[in-house]
């Protein structure tokens, strides 16, 4: 099944035309600057050019950096605080005239993961987080999705994990890789603490950096870098058409 898939993210909103069966993309992957600051309408607008750049017709998956329930957006710590309260399903719908589903990015992240990557075939408690400009995670348990799991605002030392130890916090303070992964890894440690997972996934555009950071953690839980790469939050978001729950 074709879907498009569009991943918004604090600093690129990129999109793909997704086989869903095969977790594959259709087409080279289209990409345009998040727009500073990510309002409403430029987002939506943004949106709109990657579905008119496929001249896409069919139905698009959106994941985005927010609590989504039912299309409606609950938090905005990546994004314009004007999105909360919105129903983001019904304005893309109208600006694309294409049905629409939307999940939490680092969920879509994490389906694409558990169908076709790194959580393949794995059951028990599986913890995925992508390292960005925040911290986003996805939860599942025996395959199942918890939605919405927003642990990357666990407090950490009096502030948000993510405001610690994500990717935009270690290039503003121009961290050393062991000085960032001794933060990163306190939070990882917290996270054992909550959840002992079975299996830890590492997400994001720094799990292309996983073996300079690897050596310093030391959580008991297996860790291991997502396998889809920049392709996983693209692939998710199309997949969640299969979740109509979310």
């Amino acid at each position: 099944m074709a879907i498009l898939g569009v991943d918004v993210g604090g600093t690129g909103i990129k999109g793909a035309p997704v086989d869903t069966d095969e977790g594959k993309l259709l087409d080279e992957r289209f990409r345009v600057v998040t727009p500073q600051p990510a309002t409403v309408d430029d987002v939506v607008d943004c949106i709109g050019k990657v579905a008119q750049h496929f001249n896409w017709t069919g139905e698009i998956g959106c994941g985005f950096p927010s609590v989504v329930k039912k299309g409606t957006i609950y938090t905005a710590a990546n994004i314009d605080h004007t999105w909360i309260g919105v129903n983001a399903k019904e304005l893309i719908e109208h600006k694309t005239q294409c049905r629409t589903h939307m999940i939490n990015d680092a969920d879509a992240a994490g389906l694409a993961e558990m169908h076709f990557g790194a959580g393949k075939d794995n059951k028990g408690v599986i913890f995925m987080v992508t390292i960005g400009t925040g911290l986003g995670t996805a939860l599942f348990a025996n395959g199942e999705l918890v939605p919405n799991t927003e642990l990357g605002h666990l407090d950490i030392r009096g502030r948000e994990a993510e405001e610690r130890a994500s990717n935009r916090i270690r290039l503003e303070k121009e961290l050393s890789w062991k000085d960032w992964s001794k933060r990163f890894n306190e939070y990882l440690v917290s996270i054992e603490k909550l959840l002992w997972p079975d299996l830890i996934i590492i997400g994001g555009g720094l799990s292309k950096s996983f073996s300079k950071f690897a050596p310093h953690l030391s959580v008991q839980s297996p860790v291991v870098p997502a396998q889809m790469l920049n392709e996983a939050g693209i692939i998710g978001a199309a997949m969640a058409f299969s979740h109509p729950e979310i």
